[in-house]
């Protein structure tokens, strides 16, 4: 019979099993749920009541046996409550990974990509004469043959040095990043969820260095009233708090991070969606929250000057678009030379893995 045979969709018959597509749904319960399980698994079993996500044959307390039996999960024998287990946490990273970046090829391990040309580990397709001091290993013999045979014939074969064609490689570094997280109230006001998009961004990143990129170091702030670093492993589990904004003190703990780094590129990205409210002066907060503050904004905008002498560029995601702010943010990152990305929730991801690949110092506004 000529044509097409259409039949129903069956999901199991795609490759992956029904605990496969249930960890998937679970991956995802987690990051909003901030790495709590019991609510994670209460929100499993309303789904599955309103989407029929197990049927006869497999149900839903199968599904927690085996997470159960392959270490997904562990039970308190004092309460029969569940948590998490690191694997989990690795794998909340790379559900996170996937969504936000795709799927990323596997390369070597190594670094990023600079803009000048000399001995290195990955090829460039430019060639150019060979000159005094270049090495053997950098000798393109294929295009010098082929130079010699063009230029003195194929009856007398013969090389001279005019001849040699040098295939350039290209250096790479090793990138040090600290990764700041505004965990601020504002993060979950006016109904809109910003700090889950925010872990699942810095999941992504730390999930991406560790694994393609495990000569660079990743380090994360959080700030609040106040400022401190966080573990990769402490991701799903962060949580919004009744904060101002202390901008100033991430910065500081920031700079502090990366003066401890000894690789020679240092960078910060910085996700808020507000503006700074809170300085510590002293063992006193000084807050304002109606507006910019010119005390508190003099202080970033020095802080922003200080990390241009110490060559460390900051890059700064807001996640909303109020005009009176865009006015801060565009003087903050002139002061500092960076760059300024105002990115919706659902492209913040894309813009901080195409700006942490590239490496570009251009502004973009």
């Amino acid at each position: 019979m000529i044509g097409h045979h259409f039949s129903k969709f069956d999901p199991n018959k795609e490759g992956k099993s029904r605990f496969d597509q249930l960890l998937d749904v679970l991956m995802q319960l987690l990051a909003y749920t901030n790495g709590d399980i019991n609510e994670a698994l209460n929100w499993m079993n309303q789904l599955d009541k309103e989407y029929e996500l197990t049927d006869g044959e497999y149900g839903m307390g199968d599904f927690i046996d085996e997470l159960r039996e392959k270490g997904y999960i562990q039970e308190n024998p004092a309460n029969g409550q569940f948590s998490i287990t690191s694997k989990t946490e690795q794998g909340i990273r790379k559900k996170s990974l996937e969504e936000i970046f795709g799927k990323l090829k596997k390369s070597k391990a190594g670094q990023h990509h600079t803009f000048k040309p000399g001995q290195g580990d990955e090829i460039s397709p430019d060639t150019r004469p060979y000159q005094f001091g270049d090495t053997l290993e950098q000798i393109d013999f294929t295009t010098s043959i082929l130079n010699a045979q063009i230029n003195h014939g194929i009856d007398s074969f013969s090389m001279q040095e005019d001849d040699l064609s040098i295939r350039e490689t290209d250096y790479k570094a090793q990138t040090s990043t600290v990764l700041m997280i505004d965990i601020s109230h504002s993060m979950i006001l006016y109904g809109e969820d910003r700090i889950t998009p925010a872990k699942k961004v810095a999941m992504a990143l730390s999930e991406l260095i560790t694994t393609k990129y495990p000569k660079d170091t990743l380090d994360i702030v959080v700030f609040g009233n106040d400022a401190w670093p966080v573990e990769i492993k402490d991701l799903p589990y962060l949580q919004v708090g009744p904060y101002h904004t202390n901008t100033v003190a991430g910065l500081e703990m920031a700079m502090d991070l990366l003066r401890r780094r000894k690789n020679p590129n240092k960078q910060i990205f910085m996700i808020t969606d507000g503006k700074p409210t809170c300085l510590k002066v002293g063992k006193r907060y000084y807050k304002n929250s109606f507006g910019l503050d010119r005390k508190i904004t003099n202080r970033c905008l020095n802080l922003a000057a200080q990390c241009k002498k110490l060559k460390i560029p900051i890059t700064t995601f807001m996640i909303a678009t109020d005009p009176y702010l865009q006015r801060f943010v565009q003087e903050f990152t002139e002061t500092n030379n960076g760059k300024a990305f105002f990115a919706s929730l659902d492209k913040l991801g894309a813009f901080i893995f195409k700006d942490f690949e590239s490496g570009r110092r251009k502004t973009v506004y």
